[in-house]
């Protein structure tokens, strides 16, 4: 491992006194971000504002799928417009087991991972053939594909989506309760984020930064680059698909939408709002992109009624300008620029 010149990216770059401050101060962020999910629902159940749960559980689950996605859009350097097509997969898979009678949760999981890694295995065979423009068209291709299956299947509610009759049945849980089903959100996500720490910091990640810094001095130093970013890309889309599988839940609805290359392509800008390679900007990007939809779009502010008017009607106008400016000006995303001051992976 410490032959490799991506080794050196592992370790603190001081010693001493000097690496504990600069570890502590690295991960402040973080921690800060983890303590705030926490506190909200007491904070909910203070101010008696359950919305809260709801609202910041989508964000959450959202910021998973955007953390699922990083790992190969960050770290690897792939560019999928397809990803939402796992978060698909993963509500119908508890969609179509509820309409037969499987209301087990553990079921729904299993069912839903399985089918998630053998599409991912198949779709990242074909599509790493390829790289740039072609990659990035065709896992939008296949994202198409599976939005018109979903739409086909007319039992299954077609084009109208499908209704979830009840929520999964975990052993010790009931995920009808916004505050368990918050809190089991929370716990899988600060697991998938701890996954991804290990993960990048690991020899498979390093090879994987280096296949997205220069994938040619890769294979010559030995590296099968073909088989990483395979392993990146299936893991990738197994965290979509949880997200999936608990965005169903949220919902209690699966639609064709969720595969739709709109949503594929707000993964990636949450990703860009947070910061690309960074641990926990996806989650930032998905909290600065639901929060700032939600507020942009019902404009409480006391304004002159033909501007809060304006704001309310051209809301994406008025988004797109903080995305130009994060862009212009955050060149390593909201998160990134705090946790690491814009200049390294975190």
């Amino acid at each position: 491992m410490s032959s490799t010149p991506y080794a050196k990216e592992a370790l603190p770059r001081g010693t001493g006194a000097a690496a504990v401050a600069m570890a502590v101060r690295r991960a402040a962020p973080a921690a800060a971000v983890f303590l705030a999910l926490c506190l909200v629902p007491v904070a909910a159940h203070l101010l008696g504002q359950p919305f809260w749960l709801g609202l910041v559980a989508r964000i959450m689950i959202l910021g998973l799928a955007a953390v699922g996605l990083n790992l190969v859009l960050g770290y690897g350097g792939m560019v999928s417009l397809g990803h939402a097509m796992y978060l698909g997969v993963g509500a119908y898979s508890v969609g179509i087991l509820s309409a037969h009678g499987v209301d087990s949760g553990l079921v729904h999981m299993s069912v839903a991972l399985a089918v998630g890694a053998a599409v991912a295995l198949v779709v990242g065979l074909i599509c790493l053939k390829t790289s740039g423009m072609a990659f990035i068209m065709i896992t939008l291709a296949f994202a198409q594909m599976f939005y018109f299956l979903a739409i086909s299947l007319k039992q299954y509610g077609g084009d109208d989506g499908l209704t979830i009759a009840q929520h999964s049945r975990v052993p010790g849980l009931s995920l009808g309760d916004p505050y368990q089903f918050y809190l089991l959100v929370l716990a899988l996500l600060a697991a998938v984020c701890f996954l991804c720490h290990r993960l990048v910091g690991s020899r498979f990640g390093m090879a994987l930064r280096g296949s997205r810094q220069n994938p040619r001095r890769m294979q010559a130093l030995g590296f099968p680059i073909l088989r990483y970013r395979l392993a990146a890309y299936v893991l990738s889309a197994m965290i979509v698909v949880v997200a999936g599988v608990l965005l169903a839940n949220l919902a209690r609805f699966a639609s064709p939408s969720y595969m739709s290359w709109t949503l594929s392509g707000d993964l990636v800008l949450m990703c860009v709002l947070g910061g690309m390679a960074t641990l926990l900007g996806p989650i930032v990007g998905a909290a600065a992109f639901v929060l700032l939809e939600e507020f942009l779009s019902s404009m409480p502010l006391e304004l002159p009624p033909v501007l809060a008017d304006l704001v309310r009607t051209h809301w994406l106008g008025f988004f797109g300008v903080f995305v130009v400016g994060v862009v212009l000006f955050a060149r390593r995303g909201l998160y990134g620029a705090v946790a690491t001051g814009g200049d390294a992976d975190d």
